[in-house]
């Protein structure tokens, strides 16, 4: 395990997958030994590096996950953990309004995003599915979200705070936003590197 400052009650250290939003969360979550940032509607990775940047150690694996990929980044996690040969722990990062360039709140932190939530919830599940199942309730509750809601990814997501200022910004984009929504139409689990 690595040493990175956690946050008390709020650590979620001992159970093997974890969740929680942003820099901040992602400091609570600490430490992990494979950290999957989730930007569900972000395009470039430029946010999803932001949230690491400087937190994570060079040896942790870091994958970028989301709906369209929760199966492969699970996969992967379960690779790791093969390689490892021992329990990995699992840190699920949402990335959350900071990636849209949205103004953030008083003390720096992104706002809730449905798509990233809905996302989180698929790689958690996804790591369930194959056995990674020792998560926190903050995970469970993520997974539990999108296990319930699954059948309406796409309507959620154009739905969304989100997908309507995407749409709004760009019509031709309603496209990309449904696209978005496919489960598992990507077998990369998109390593990602600070």
């Amino acid at each position: 395990m690595h040493d990175v400052t956690g946050d008390g009650a709020f650590a979620q250290a001992s159970y093997q997958v974890r969740f929680d939003w942003g820099r901040a969360g992602l400091r609570r979550l600490a430490p992990c030994d494979v950290v999957v940032v989730v930007d569900v509607l972000g395009e470039a990775e430029d946010a999803a590096r932001e949230v690491v940047t400087g937190l994570v150690p060079p040896d942790v694996l870091m994958l970028r996950g989301g709906l369209r990929n929760a199966a492969a980044v699970a996969r992967a996690c379960l690779d790791e953990q093969a390689r490892r040969g021992g329990r990995t722990s699992i840190g699920v990062v949402a990335v959350g309004g900071e990636t849209r360039g949205e103004a953030r709140d008083d003390a720096g932190e992104a706002r809730f995003a449905v798509e990233d939530l809905l996302g989180a919830g698929a790689v958690i599940a996804a790591l369930t599915d194959l056995g990674i199942d020792h998560s926190s309730p903050e995970a469970a509750v993520a997974c539990e979200g999108f296990l319930g809601l699954r059948r309406a990814l796409g309507h959620l997501l154009i739905s969304s705070g989100s997908g309507r200022a995407i749409v709004a910004a760009d019509p031709a984009a309603l496209a990309d936003v449904h696209d978005a929504a496919r489960l598992d139409a990507d077998d990369d689990p998109r390593p990602l590197r600070g």
